[in-house]
């Protein structure tokens, strides 16, 4: 099931069967025809890093951050060795944006960086970029993590990631979508199966399990939605199940 995440609102919008004999490619431009997306910036990850959804994104008057691999040969590798030329000028070689973000809790640091090139004759040189309509970004995020014990640190090795974007937003924008990104599997993914045991579900026959996918995503939104309860959305589906005036109010988010 290929499901689509509004990380601001933090909602599901909607949701796609993967055919069996198929894979997330052939879902996901059946979702994104689902949706309004307008004025959207849409994140995507490797798998949907395909120049005929990214074309659909555009049609659809929004603008998309997608996760660059292997997967994509010759771009992946310009897009590469364009921030090593970067980094080995000490990030003097050419225009770019820069972001940094820093966590720190439970014993880690979490640093994040950010550098973003939008010079139309550097993209115009990276091989297939004219494959992508409207690229007007790429970006490497660095990722590292520190654990910290007493006086003593760990730093793990550092973690980048690439991406194409059409969107001409600045480094901290595109480095805030790209973190967002991620919700859709700690806020959405693990809460079902948390509070939903989905993964635990063996309904399989006909439309089951589609359509009981459906109905968790809409409790999902409704529990979400409803705050009069500072608990987790497993402690809120009980009192919602033993009282009757309780369900009604998670249930009016449905008409407000």
């Amino acid at each position: 099931m290929v499901s689509a995440w509004a990380s601001l609102n933090k909602v599901v919008l909607g949701q796609w069967k993967v055919d069996e004999k198929s894979n997330e490619i052939t879902a996901i431009p059946e979702l994104l025809r689902l949706l309004e997306i307008k004025g959207a910036l849409v994140t995507i990850d490797a798998m949907g890093a395909q120049t005929e959804i990214a074309q659909l994104i555009i049609d659809n008057e929004a603008d998309y951050l997608l996760s660059l691999k292997g997967n994509q040969g010759n771009l992946h590798a310009d897009v590469a060795l364009l921030f090593e030329d970067l980094e080995e000028s000490d990030f003097t070689a050419f225009d770019h944006d820069y972001a940094k973000t820093t966590d720190k809790g439970h014993g880690r640091l979490e640093t994040r960086e950010a550098w973003t090139i939008s010079a139309p004759d550097i993209i115009q040189n990276l091989r297939n970029s004219e494959q992508w309509p409207e690229l007007s970004t790429v970006m490497m995020v660095q990722a590292q993590r520190t654990l910290i014990c007493g006086d003593s640190q760990q730093k793990d090795n550092p973690d980048r990631r690439y991406y194409l974007s059409s969107s001409e937003s600045d480094a901290r924008s595109l480095l805030n979508a790209s973190r967002t990104h991620w919700h859709v599997e700690n806020r959405l993914h693990w809460t079902l199966d948390i509070a939903f045991r989905e993964d635990e579900s063996r309904l399989r026959k006909g439309h089951s399990a589609q359509n009981f996918a459906a109905l968790r995503h809409i409790a999902l939104n409704l529990l979400k939605k409803e705050t009069s309860l500072n608990v987790g959305i497993k402690n809120k589906r009980l009192p919602a199940g033993w009282d009757h005036h309780y369900l009604l109010t998670v249930l009016s988010g449905l008409f407000f």
